[in-house]
């Protein structure tokens, strides 16, 4: 089974999110199952100077926008994955993030760039790029790669099957009606049942109309994605596509997050010895600044701070949180107002509150190691990776039950506590009360240290590995296959 994967980030070269996650871990998984994978990804200065191997495989002229278009292969660094890298320095090699410049502001040319990548993706799969090389699943990632399954989708003679993975509905990639001429595709295609929407047009639903099967990072987001609630705006076209949508829930990269072997610990620890455990507490609480009590428990968040990901809930329950004896450690960059509030807390408590604006991936594993619980109180989650990191951590998630949060966090309450089953707390309502009372239940259950470690230790007996999951493509790639034959 060849399969290629196009998105425009991957761990570690280029993350803003979990999405660098999924595409750094999910391709090894495939090729342990027995896949040949390969990925597309745009040529940005840290792919392009860390992918190894290189040798170019096309020479184009001119396309969206850029004066010029190497396609080059080579293998992902650490993996080994092969990975065809869509050289356009005019579109690709700048300085800021991969959507964004450095003020925050959108690429103005992101149709161009990311139509660009779609399109390398899609006549990759119908093997015009590369002779040696023909792939029977195209695996499109988020909507930066969902236009692949539109070029796919028009061009005559390709027999590979597309795939498209929904990882977060919210962010959708519109852009004026007027700029569709831009991306070549036929007119029918700018159509309410194609790519338009209320006026523009989106890449989103470029991949939820003409890819052949759509998944979602988790069971429960599937289903919720198909309600007006949680669909933002493109419900009615996810209902319509019926059967053809379904969750498989990622999984965790065993490699890079083990407490055994992280080699950024203050100490090492694991299910049966965790006597590491509360060095890295303790080793956080110095290096933040907070009161070295062992006795308090440590709260962490890491997380953009945004109000999807419910950081307004946090600041609401701080109070209750203070008032507990319980401290808290954030790390995340996002909303300026969050910003500014967290850190107003933590100049107010210092010995209860330390704040970390921006992201530093070291530091996560030492925070989520070192904290009791890691908080994920998100209004919607369509998987969620923070929680199974704390999981895999002995580090109880506090969650909403949403998305991918309700698939994978059992909630302790009596019944799952006397069975055995319970992984951490949650809360059903969208409010700060039922936050504070997640959180007092979970201070009050972190008092009783005998029952506290059996909650780690069923946490940590929890299997996320993403061999799981990648079980579940396998199936759903085989599927697609004699309807295509």
């Amino acid at each position: 089974m060849k399969v290629l994967h196009v998105a425009a980030e991957v761990f570690p070269l280029v993350k803003t999110g979990g999405l660098a996650d999924v595409v750094g871990a999910l391709p090894q998984a495939l090729a342990r199952a027995g896949a040949d994978v390969r990925l597309v990804l745009p040529g940005y200065p840290a792919i392009v100077d860390a992918v190894l191997h290189q040798k170019t495989i096309a020479e184009l002229g001119p396309l969206f926008g850029a004066g010029r278009v190497a396609l080059r292969l080579g293998t992902m660094p650490y993996s080994h994955v092969a990975a065809y890298v869509v050289d356009a320095p005019w579109l690709y090699r700048r300085s800021g993030g991969p959507y964004q410049a450095a003020d925050g502001s959108e690429w103005p040319d992101n149709l161009q760039r990311f139509g660009l990548l779609g399109w390398m993706a899609a006549h990759l799969a119908a093997g015009e790029m590369d002779p040696e090389w023909m792939p029977q699943i195209l695996h499109a990632h988020d909507w930066h790669a969902a236009m692949a399954c539109a070029y796919l989708a028009a061009h005559p003679g390709s027999s590979a099957s597309s795939v498209f993975t929904v990882h977060n509905l919210a962010f959708q990639g519109l852009f004026p009606q007027q700029d569709f001429g831009q991306l070549g595709l036929p007119l029918r295609f700018m159509q309410s049942h194609g790519v338009e929407f209320h006026g523009q047009l989106s890449f989103m639903k470029a991949g939820l109309k003409y890819a052949q099967r759509i998944t979602t990072v988790s069971p429960t987001y599937a289903h919720e994605i198909a309600t007006h609630e949680f669909g933002c705006g493109l419900d009615g076209v996810i209902r319509g596509r019926g059967g053809d949508v379904s969750g498989i829930l990622n999984g965790v990269d065993g490699a890079v997050w083990d407490p055994a072997t992280d080699s950024g610990l203050a100490a090492r620890y694991s299910a049966q010895d965790l006597a590491g455990k509360p060095r890295n507490k303790a080793a956080l609480q110095k290096e933040v600044g907070l009161a070295t009590r062992p006795d308090a428990p440590l709260f962490g968040v890491v997380s953009r701070l945004t109000a999807q990901k419910g950081l307004d809930l946090v600041l609401a329950a701080l109070p209750a949180l203070l008032r507990s004896g319980a401290q808290l450690v954030v790390q995340g960059t996002g909303d300026p107002v969050l910003e500014a509030a967290f850190t107003a807390a933590a100049f107010s408590h210092p010995t209860q509150v330390a704040v970390r604006i921006g992201y530093d991936e070291v530091f996560a594993h030492r925070l989520i190691a070192g904290s009791d619980l890691i908080m994920v109180p998100s209004r919607f989650e369509p998987c969620g990776l923070t929680q199974l990191y704390g999981l895999r951590y002995g580090t109880l998630p506090l969650v909403r039950r949403v998305g991918g949060l309700a698939d994978t966090v059992v909630d302790a309450d009596e019944v799952a506590v006397r069975d055995g089953r319970a992984t951490g707390f949650a809360f059903d309502a969208a409010t700060p009360a039922a936050l504070e009372a997640a959180l007092l239940r979970a201070v009050q259950a972190y008092g009783a240290a005998p029952a506290w470690r059996r909650l780690i230790t069923t946490a940590m007996a929890q299997d996320f590995s993403w061999d799981g999951a990648a079980g579940k493509y396998m199936s759903l790639y085989r599927g697609l296959q004699p309807a295509r034959q």
